[in-house]
Order: structure tokens, then C-alpha cells, then sequence
């Protein structure tokens, strides 16, 4: 089976663009503003238990993926006892990827098998305050890791110095294992002062919000984003 992160480019920093930072009243509007640039747009869910509030919701993302010119990844910030629910009806609303936290454990591993048997892209999510080797049972079934760098379900705070460190620590893991294939996304703290470094630590992609919302001039910041080249890791 092809996924959809197959046919993305690997010689170039990917675009992830965080829906959660558009003007809410006017997604639509923002979407197609983005849309020239975007490689996949992220859609965050959470249960305000997992995270400090509630983000989206399956009707809404239905609507998204009917509109949407790129892939839609849905990372379900949530706790384990409704993950495999939380997994299913987020791809029946055609979501392309749906990640879910290691910190779920052998419910999310439940949700990936789901998610396969249903033909959808799974991905892993690690908190700050969680050991890479938490992600070990999930590697070998995934398309897609995140790490996160900043505190969950934060938006704005700046990037842990623990981050770069971490995304080369799993680039290094990934590629002894011979999982060279996944990607690995960088989520928080995303600025045109970290983009670099994240990217020079084995970033695949970076899930932009202001970054991408709050820039006058898309095409220059984009084509910034796209000139960072290929990841030294």
C-alpha cells in the first residue's frame, strides 16, 4: 500500500501547517491562503484531560478533508480509553494520518492496528517528559513520528533545549533499526530561529502555526522553509 507520506518529497523540509493557529471563523479562507505552500495540514484534537482543553472534533475535520488540497493529519492528543474510538472516527472523517501518543500504550497500539486494517496512515506522538525508548513498540508500525517541543496543548511557548537534541536521538534510533522511511515531525516551539537546528537534527517536517498565519509574505517564507535543503542527521 502507498501512503501519502510516499509521495512527498524527501530532499526538502516538508510544510505541516497547524490549523489550530488559523482564524477559526475564517478556516476556509485561511486554508485556500495557505494552500500553494502547505504539504499537510495538522488538525490537533484533544480530550482536556490529556491536554489542558478541548481542540476539534470529527464533523469538523469531515468538512476539512472535503475541502482540503493537502493531506490531513489528525494528532489525537488523548487519553488511552478513547483512543481506539477517538482513531476510528477521526479516519472515517478522512483523515489521511492519525497519530496517536505512546503514552497510550497498548491502546494505541490497538488504534495503529485499526488504523491499518482500515488503510490509513498511523503516526506516534512522545511528550517532552516521556523517554525516547517509549516509542520503541510503536517504530516498526508507524509512518510518522512527532516529538513534541514545548509542554502539551501550549500554544506559543518557545522551544525546549531538550528538542534538537531528542529529534537526532531518534533520527540515530530510527536509522539503526532500519527505519529509515519514517518521518519524523518537530511540533512546538516552531520559529525561524529553530527551524534550522530542528532541521539539521533530522526534522522531516515542522507543524508551523504563527509561523505560517502571521507572515505577510507566504512565498519568501516559504521558499525559505523549502531552501533549508536536505537533513544533516
Amino acid at each position: 500500500m502507498t501512503l501519502f507520506l510516499d509521495t512527498l518529497p524527501r530532499t526538502r523540509l516538508l510544510a505541516e501547517i497547524s490549523l489550530w493557529s488559523a482564524d477559526l471563523l475564517n478556516l476556509e479562507r485561511d486554508m485556500a491562503r495557505i494552500a500553494p505552500y502547505g504539504d499537510i495540514l495538522h488538525v490537533d484534537v484533544a480530550d482536556a484531560r490529556f491536554t489542558p482543553g478541548f481542540l476539534f472534533f470529527p464533523d469538523l475535520v469531515a468538512r476539512i478533508a472535503d475541502v482540503a488540497q493537502a493531506p490531513v493529519h489528525v494528532h489525537l492528543m488523548t487519553q488511552g480509553d478513547i483512543v481506539v474510538d477517538q482513531a476510528r472516527q477521526f479516519a472515517e472523517a478522512g483523515a489521511d494520518l492519525v497519530t496517536v501518543h505512546a503514552e497510550t500504550g497498548a491502546e494505541g497500539l490497538a488504534a495503529l492496528d485499526l488504523l491499518a486494517a482500515r488503510g490509513t496512515a498511523g503516526g506516534v506522538a512522545l511528550t517532552l517528559d516521556q523517554p525516547l525508548a517509549a516509542l520503541d513498540p510503536f517504530l516498526p508500525r508507524v509512518a510518522m513520528v512527532t516529538l513534541m517541543g514545548t509542554r502539551i496543548g501550549i500554544k506559543g511557548a518557545g522551544l525546549d533545549p531538550e528538542a534538537v537534541p531528542r529529534i537526532r536521538a531518534l533520527r540515530q534510533t530510527l536509522a539503526a533499526q532500519g527505519l529509515g522511511r519514517v518521518r519524523v515531525a518537530a511540533d512546538g516551539g516552531i520559529r525561524d530561529t529553530t527551524v534550522p537546528d530542528l532541521r539539521a537534527a533530522g526534522a522531516d517536517t515542522v507543524v508551523m502555526g504563527s509561523l505560517a498565519f502571521g507572515a505577510d509574505d507566504l512565498a519568501a517564507r516559504f521558499g525559505w522553509l523549502r531552501g533549508l535543503g536536505v537533513q544533516q542527521a
